[in-house]
């Protein structure tokens, strides 16, 4: 069966984190995304890793974890016989997707108006940091230093400690989510229109995005926020919102009536507090003597106790614990493949299900260049000519 968007075809100059998950989603969904390295080096993503080691020790896992389902190909892009080649492939896909910093693949001859002068109908999308001009365009867009400069690092940890960076790259996810989001929406235009378009998006403008009713309250009610010195889990809220001990672990209390709550904790002592204002300007203290209360009953126990309860709740899982959540394990969200030089890779799923065109895991990342050959056979480059390339060393291929 056909996958939603099978017969697009999309060259992906992206790296590191922003653009590869964004073409990594579009391939779940059917897309040829052909990942255009650098010859040699690859992806950026290829050479970092966590723990200072590698799967199969060979292999990074922030590189396995954002490009399956697509095909490699090595190029030297500073090569004008290069350049003329993917001009001409230019002329038969349907999109570009490329993160450099605003301008670098321009001077090599690979911006929109390059692809537009040889398909009116290509969708350009160019991911950065900052966004394509103004006073930061030449400073470095990474994902930490995005949280910092959006506001969200400030907003997170405790009052008495120094901010706290969130432990997943989130400006970069969300910026590849903002890519997915701008590709479609031209895709459909297109279906419409027959024309082609450029899209821009920028980690800032998604950080700030999503941190939009942090800044309605800040810029409208004459506040700002101030991170409590306990475990309450947001700046702006009150009690009991947060993390709370238990006698083997931690669990999360969200959006409750304090009552409830107090009552399932056997806790009368905590009824003065149940007013909202209160809950607000007492919160640390609050927390302190609700803590008291959770440090009493095993996890497990006292989850289940509010449960019954109707109080929103949950563990507080690491990783390995999350990644065995019976939910987690219900849903599938947990998936492998099996990669050439890493062996078995365990992956997250595709999250999104649809009845008629399901996402799927297809294809393992790919080895640098792996599929250089076959993909410019099927632009119609002759074996000859496959041969120049890679004795110019304008090609390098990895065999599987």
């Amino acid at each position: 069966m056909d996958k939603a968007l099978a017969g697009v075809t999309i060259l992906d100059f992206s790296h590191l984190l922003q653009g590869p998950f964004a073409t990594q989603l579009l391939a779940d969904m059917g897309a040829d995304v052909i990942k255009v390295e650098r010859a040699g080096a690859g992806d950026l993503f290829r050479s970092m890793t966590f723990f200072a080691k590698w799967v199969g020790g060979s292999e990074s896992p922030n590189f396995l974890a954002w490009n399956r389902n697509k095909r490699s190909i090595a190029l030297n892009l500073k090569s004008r016989t290069v350049h003329q080649l993917i001009m001409t492939m230019a002329c038969k896909v349907d999109v570009v997707v490329q993160n450099f910093r605003p301008g670098v693949l321009a001077k090599l001859g690979y911006g929109y108006d390059d692809f537009k002068a040889v398909n009116p109908r290509i969708i350009y999308c160019s991911g950065s940091g900052y966004g394509e001009d103004g006073p930061y365009v030449d400073r470095p867009g990474q994902d930490m230093l995005i949280q910092g400069l959006a506001g969200l690092i400030d907003n997170t940890g405790r009052g008495d400690a120094a901010p706290v960076p969130a432990g997943a790259g989130l400006a970069d996810q969300i910026g590849a989510m903002n890519m997915v989001y701008g590709i479609l929406s031209a895709l459909y235009y297109r279906e419409k229109t027959g024309k082609g378009q450029k899209i821009e998006v920028n980690l800032l403008a998604g950080m700030l995005a999503h941190l939009a009713q942090e800044y309605v309250a800040v810029l409208n009610l004459g506040e700002d926020f101030v991170r409590p010195n306990s475990g309450i889990g947001h700046p702006g809220m009150q009690a009991p919102f947060g993390v709370y001990e238990t006698r083997d672990g931690y669990v999360t209390i969200a959006m409750s009536p304090f009552k409830t709550l107090y009552e399932v904790l056997e806790a009368p002592h905590l009824a003065p507090y149940d007013d909202l204002a209160t809950l607000f300007a007492k919160r640390d203290e609050v927390w302190a003597k609700v803590n008291a209360e959770t440090r009493k009953y095993g996890r497990r126990e006292l989850l289940e106790r509010m449960l019954d309860a109707d109080i929103w709740c949950a563990p507080v899982h690491d990783i390995r614990d999350a990644a065995s959540d019976p939910q987690v394990t219900h849903m599938g969200m947990i998936a492998s493949y099996e990669h050439p030089t890493a062996g078995t890779v365990q992956v997250v799923a595709p999250a999104v299900r649809m009845s008629e065109t399901p996402a799927t895991i297809d294809r393992p990342a790919p080895l640098i260049g792996q599929h250089g050959r076959e993909i410019l056979a099927e632009f119609g480059v002759s074996e000859d000519e496959i041969a120049a390339l890679e004795a110019a060393g304008d090609m390098t291929v990895a065999e599987a």
